[in-house]
């Protein structure tokens, strides 16, 4: 019986395993580069909202604390969204015409709720909770970045599961006493490698083991 194939066969066959595996690594780096940049994830991105908010004037300028406006974020799972309320606390008597106002005056006269659209959002299946975190020593810089420096909210950080994990693997560089959860620009007065694990038996937080089982954060 004659050859049905010429030895050239055999080198096609191994070029074209070659570029077969080429191409996937191609496609498998350039998928992970996608999903790793700024175009996915949008960090640094503003997020446009119905009414301009400058977080660094009324952080930095006005003094207020997150929860001012975050009502009941050290108290609660979610961090609330201000209502028209909240604003018109100081706006009543502060800008009273400024049309760039005018959404939040027409919302707190028809009671309608303000459309704020949400900066960080975690899917469904993930569960987080403010309060724990902050009780336990989390800032929100951490997770939320330097408010106190943009003049509309951005997305500082993408929430990978690695983002959880690497904290839930060793939470000690992140903590600081409960004194400095609010501080932007926070700096330890001590090192932070003594710090961090005497907070960690100060807030008693549990070993890596637990803080990384699966019930922990999907419920």
């Amino acid at each position: 019986m004659s050859q049905l194939f010429s030895p050239r066969s055999n080198m096609i066959s191994k070029l074209s395993i070659i570029a077969v595996v080429v191409v996937l690594t191609v496609i498998t780096v350039a998928l992970a580069w996608y999903f790793h940049s700024n175009t996915y994830t949008k960090v640094g991105v503003k997020v446009p909202q119905p009414v301009p908010y400058p977080h660094n004037l009324h952080v930095v300028t006005l003094g207020l604390n997150c929860r001012y406006c975050h009502v009941g974020v050290d108290q609660s799972a979610f961090a609330d969204i201000p209502s028209a309320e909240t604003c018109m606390t100081c706006h009543s008597q502060i800008d009273t015409n400024d049309p760039v106002l005018k959404p939040i005056r027409d919302s707190y006269d028809n009671g309608t709720p303000i459309a704020w659209t949400r900066v960080n959002q975690l899917p469904d299946y993930v569960y987080f909770n403010h309060q724990i975190h902050i009780d336990k020593g989390v800032g929100c810089e951490t997770c939320h970045g330097r408010m106190d420096q943009v003049t509309t909210a951005v997305r500082a950080k993408y929430f990978y599961m690695s983002t959880c994990t690497d904290c839930h693997r060793d939470p000690s560089p992140y903590l600081r006493p409960q004194s400095d959860i609010y501080t932007m620009g926070y700096k330890p007065k001590e090192d932070q490698s003594i710090l961090g694990p005497q907070l960690m038996k100060q807030y008693n937080i549990l070993p890596a083991k637990q803080l990384l089982d699966c019930s922990i954060c999907h419920r």
